[in-house]
């Protein structure tokens, strides 16, 4: 089959003739269309496309630069406070601060009081952390972008020794900042690194309760291999000196008003348990699980009307950890029974940043796995205080961010 192209006889090439095309066409009343006219229409509706994509960029541009976080508020019948979601701007570091999208957060005991008390509407709540790296402010050097970080409880006031006097008011959530928030932005020296194998859920834990659990028993109480231990219910602290003392190669015992939980502490290293609401006198239970000798330890979080049957089970040289007043932080305590039997009372908080450095080694070397009881999305945090006031878990009450 053969073609044949068009010949053209004019030196300015071939063109396709159109029918009926003349320079000036009336297409409507009024309106011409002139050469040209298409590659300006063309460009107006280019023009108004490309406005219409910046504005919507910068909507969305100016949403994202804010971000939701939880605060105290009055709950409607003004007996306690309860939390209430906004909207906040997103902060950029400055010099020495970190900005981190917060992955986790979890409950504490001094949680409850901060229900129970006077509401503040400035007050982020909770003081335990985990999340990711997103910005570093200039002059950081410990973490860089996508670093899997945890917070410190007393944040940057508190590095190593002796707690600084001027550490208080840095408390993360009350007095300082908390971090039910999406973004949190604080000095770089207020954190530290996750360890590897834990979970941001798992990581949320550790800052209070791990820590308090930890200086407890290794740096207040030296405890050694097979000292009994005396932990009171199931919660943070208890539940992470069972995990402590366990793998330390100690004997722990614990107190609990529920036999399925105190099961459960059985298969997670304890060997001995006393249901108190059965045995309102735990006390001479503990003595009986030591064959009458006494425990080495004791993490006192009860307080007033727990502390004084816990002096009844020590044994000799034994060491206490106040920790926490759940039942009231006034009471009377027989100094004789401490005298007799050479005991030493330490009152606490938390830990330093090179502390809880150190119970990071501690977990990793053991492979220790924090016992989180329940994980609420960032969407139901006032489910998730509900939950925890109500008091009915074993371990840790988690928000997932």
């Amino acid at each position: 089959m053969s073609m044949s192209l068009p010949t053209c006889s004019s030196s300015a090439g071939c063109r396709r003739e159109m029918p009926n095309f003349s320079p000036t066409r009336r297409v409507s009343p009024g309106w011409s269309y002139e050469r040209g006219d298409s590659m300006r229409v063309g460009r107006r509706t280019l023009l108004i496309l490309a406005a219409l994509m910046l504005s919507l960029a910068t909507a969305t541009a100016a949403q994202a630069q804010t971000v939701r976080e939880w605060r105290y508020v009055s709950d409607p019948d003004g007996e306690r406070c309860t939390v209430a979601v906004r909207e906040v701007p997103l902060r950029t570091p400055v010099l020495g601060e970190i900005r981190v999208r917060m992955r986790a957060s979890s409950f504490n005991g001094r949680d409850r009081y901060r229900i129970a008390g006077q509401c503040d509407d400035v007050q982020v709540p909770l003081s335990d952390g985990a999340g990711e790296v997103t910005a570093v402010g200039e002059g950081v050097t410990r973490f860089v972008i996508g670093d899997r970080v945890v917070t410190t409880f007393f944040a940057e006031a508190w590095i190593d020794g002796d707690q600084p006097p001027g550490a208080n008011p840095y408390r993360r959530g009350g007095p300082g900042p908390g971090v039910l928030t999406e973004s949190f932005v604080a000095d770089a020296d207020g954190f530290v690194a996750i360890p590897d194998y834990l979970s941001y859920e798992e990581a949320a834990t550790l800052t209070t309760a791990g820590l308090t659990a930890f200086n407890a028993l290794f740096k207040h109480g030296d405890l050694q291999p097979n000292d009994y231990v005396l932990l009171q219910g199931t919660g943070g602290v208890s539940s992470f000196g069972l995990l402590f003392a366990a793998a330390a190669g100690a004997r722990p015992i614990i107190t609990s008003s529920s036999d399925e939980k105190l099961a459960r502490a059985v298969e997670l290293g304890a060997v001995g348990t006393v249901n108190y609401r059965r045995n309102p006198e735990w006390h001479e239970g503990v003595l009986e699980l030591t064959a009458g000798r006494g425990v080495k330890h004791v993490l006192e979080i009860g307080g007033r009307e727990t502390l004084p049957r816990a002096m009844q089970a020590l044994d000799f040289g034994a060491h206490v950890s106040l920790i926490g007043g759940l039942t009231g932080f006034n009471g009377q305590v027989s100094f004789f029974q401490l005298f007799n039997k050479n005991a030493s009372v330490t009152g606490f908080q938390v830990g330093s940043r090179a502390d809880f450095e150190a119970m990071n080694r501690f977990l990793s070397g053991h492979q220790i796995r924090p016992i989180v009881d329940r994980v609420f999305d960032f969407e139901e945090a006032v489910e998730a205080f509900d939950f925890f006031m109500n008091g009915d878990f074993m371990g840790k009450v988690v928000v997932r961010h």
